[in-house]
């Protein structure tokens, strides 16, 4: 873990840009994906059916973040799973948390649902998108912490 102020900080890497160009361009292929797959909820008439649209739209977000976490996992040293699954566990409750402060403007309303599960979708993806990343690393890349995988 880095805390703020820690040198490790404050020392440059060559990469860093490398780094964090790598998960924009993965986040924002996220976000273009979602927009597509939110079209498939513009069919529903009811309510209702917008709110089992988008649930099954978080689920399908929560299966590929699983995936890539198993990903993850498989390459992480074995100290680095078990701090994997401690920052995997603290991010689900913040997400959750977030999520449920997203949509309590809503709270007792029909559309509820459906606000709820599109915040877990966009958290879920980003959550994946970094997860990826992490899978992307390059020799010498001192801020990416698993090692460089061969393609």
């Amino acid at each position: 873990m880095i805390l703020v102020g820690s040198p490790l900080l404050t020392r440059p890497t060559k990469r860093e840009p490398d780094t964090m160009k790598r998960f924009l361009l993965a986040l924002s292929g996220l976000l273009i994906s979602s927009a597509v797959l939110a079209d498939d909820c513009e069919k529903a008439q009811t309510q209702l059916e917008l709110n089992q649209c988008y649930d099954a739209l978080y689920k399908k977000d929560d299966l590929a973040l699983n995936q890539t976490y198993k990903k993850v996992l498989s390459i992480a040293s074995a100290e680095q799973k078990d701090l994997l699954k401690q920052a995997q566990l603290a991010w689900i409750k913040v997400r959750d948390a977030d999520c449920k402060f997203v949509s309590s403007g809503t709270e007792g309303g029909s559309v509820s649902p459906m606000i709820y599960s599109q915040c877990l979708a966009d958290r879920t993806k980003e959550r994946t998108a970094f997860l990826e990343s992490l899978m992307q690393c390059e020799e010498g890349d001192l801020s990416c912490p698993l090692p460089p995988q061969t393609r």
